[in-house]
C-alpha cells in the first residue's frame, strides 16, 4: 500500500545497490542502515588465482556475450564449471553483486587479488564503449602471452637453480659425513697432508660445527633481502642494481619493455586514457627504475609533451623503441605500433633467454667439476703420496 512504512533485511554489496533494487520494486527507501559483515580469517600464505585460470575465465565470458547470453547467466554457468575452489567463490560473488545492481567492472574491483586495475580499467572501458566482448577478447589474449613470457624465463631459471642447489647439497653431505671419515684415517696413519687436503678438512670442521647455524643464518638473510625488496628504497636499490648486471641486466631490460609495450598496446586500443594507462602500466613494469621512468614521463605528457620525447630521456628504452613509438604518435597508429614493439623484444627475450642458458652450461659443468672434483681429489692427494712412498 501507498505510504505504508516497511522494514526489511536485503543482502547486496552496497547501499547503491540496494537503491536501485528498492527503486526497481517502486519503494521509497527513508534509511539504509548496513549489518555488520561476516569476519574473514586471512592466512599469511594465501592460494593466488591461476592466470591461466583467469585467462580462460576471461575468453569462455566473452565468446558467451558475444553469443548472447546475459552477464549474470555466464557467469553463473563459469562459476558452476570453475574447478579452483577459490577462484568459483569470486566469481560467484561477482554474479551476486552484479545481480544486485553492480557494474561488472566495479565487482571486479572488489577482488584485486585476481582482477588487478589493468583488467578492471578495460572492463570499464569495454562497458562504457559497449564492446566488452572485444575486451574481454584482447584481455584474454594479453594474459596469455604475459604468461608465456613469464614460463619462458622462469623455465630458463630453473636448470641452472637445480645444478647448484644438487652441488650445494652434494657438498655438505661430503661435508658432513664423507670427509670426517677420511680425517680419521689421515690421523691415524700420521702422514703430513698436501696444502689442498687441509683447507678441505678444516672446512668440513667449520660446516660440521656451525652448520645449525650458517644454514638459519642464509634464510634470515634471504628472508631480509625479500622485505628490502619490498619497501620502496630497497626495491630502487635492488632494481638499478639487477639492470646494471652484465647478461641478467639487458634481458632483465628487455622483458620490462616488452612488458610495457603489450600492456600499454592494449590499453590504448581499447580507449584508455593514456595517461591513465601509463600509470596502471607503471605498476605492471616489474622494475622499479623503469616505473619512475614511466612515472616520470607521464607527468611530463600532463604538460604536454609526447610520449616519446621523456620516455627517450630516460635512458631506459632503447633508441628503436622511442622512435617507433614517435612515429606511431605521429601517424595515430600507436596501439598497433607498441605491439609491433612487444612482438619484437618477446622474440628478442626468447634469443637472450636461449643465449643465457647456452652460457650457463658450461659455466655450471665448470663449476661442478671444480667444487666437487677438487673436493675428491683432495681427498685423494694423500692417499697418493703413501702410494708413491710404499712403491
Amino acid at each position: 500500500m501507498k505510504g505504508q512504512i516497511k522494514k526489511g533485511d536485503f543482502e547486496a554489496p552496497d547501499e547503491g545497490a540496494v537503491r536501485v533494487y528498492l527503486r526497481q520494486q517502486n519503494i521509497i527507501p527513508i534509511k539504509i542502515t548496513p549489518k555488520g559483515r561476516e569476519i574473514k580469517l586471512s592466512l599469511p600464505f594465501k592460494k593466488k588465482v591461476n592466470q591461466r585460470a583467469i585467462a580462460i575465465f576471461t575468453r569462455q565470458l566473452a565468446t558467451m556475450i558475444d553469443a548472447g547470453l546475459p552477464l549474470v547467466q555466464s557467469l553463473e554457468i563459469l562459476s558452476v564449471q570453475q574447478e579452483q575452489k577459490l577462484f568459483k567463490d569470486i566469481i560467484r560473488e561477482i554474479r551476486e553483486d552484479v545481480e544486485g545492481g553492480s557494474t561488472f567492472a566495479g565487482a571486479l574491483k572488489r577482488h584485486p587479488a585476481a582482477f588487478d586495475d589493468l583488467y578492471t580499467n578495460l572492463v570499464v572501458a569495454g562497458e562504457e564503449g559497449g564492446i566488452l566482448d572485444n575486451i574481454l577478447l584482447r584481455l584474454a589474449g594479453y594474459i596469455e602471452k604475459a604468461e608465456a613470457l613469464k614460463k619462458k624465463v622462469k623455465s630458463a631459471m630453473v636448470y641452472p637453480a637445480t645444478i647448484v642447489g644438487v652441488a650445494v647439497i652434494v657438498v655438505m653431505i661430503l661435508m658432513i659425513f664423507v670427509i670426517p671419515v677420511f680425517e680419521s684415517m689421515f690421523k691415524s696413519a700420521g702422514q703430513t697432508l698436501p696444502l689442498p687436503t687441509l683447507i678441505v678438512l678444516t672446512m668440513s670442521k667449520f660446516t660440521k660445527k656451525y652448520v645449525f647455524i650458517v644454514v638459519p643464518v642464509v634464510i634470515l638473510l634471504f628472508f631480509l633481502l625479500r622485505r628490502y625488496h619490498k619497501t620502496e628504497n630497497g626495491r630502487a636499490v635492488i632494481d638499478r642494481f639487477l639492470l646494471k648486471l652484465p647478461v641478467l641486466g639487458p634481458l632483465l631490460q628487455k622483458i620490462s619493455v616488452a612488458r610495457f609495450s603489450r600492456t600499454l598496446g592494449t590499453l590504448v586500443s581499447s580507449g584508455v586514457p593514456i595517461l591513465d594507462g601509463l600509470s596502471i602500466v607503471s605498476k605492471t613494469s616489474g622494475n622499479k627504475t623503469i616505473e619512475t621512468a614511466i612515472l616520470n614521463a607521464r607527468n611530463s605528457i600532463r604538460e604536454g609533451e609526447t610520449i616519446a620525447e621523456p620516455l627517450g630521456r630516460s635512458g631506459m628504452f632503447p633508441p628503436m623503441v622511442i622512435q617507433m613509438i614517435s612515429v606511431g604518435e605521429s601517424t595515430g597508429a600507436l596501439d598497433s605500433m607498441l605491439s609491433k614493439i612487444a612482438d619484437f623484444y618477446e622474440e628478442e627475450v626468447d634469443v637472450a633467454v636461449g643465449n643465457l642458458t647456452s652460457l650457463l652450461e658450461p659455466f655450471l659443468m665448470v663449476f661442478l667439476g671444480v667444487v666437487i672434483g677438487g673436493v675428491v681429489i683432495s681427498m685423494y692427494l694423500p692417499i697418493f703420496q703413501m702410494a708413491g712412498a710404499v712403491g
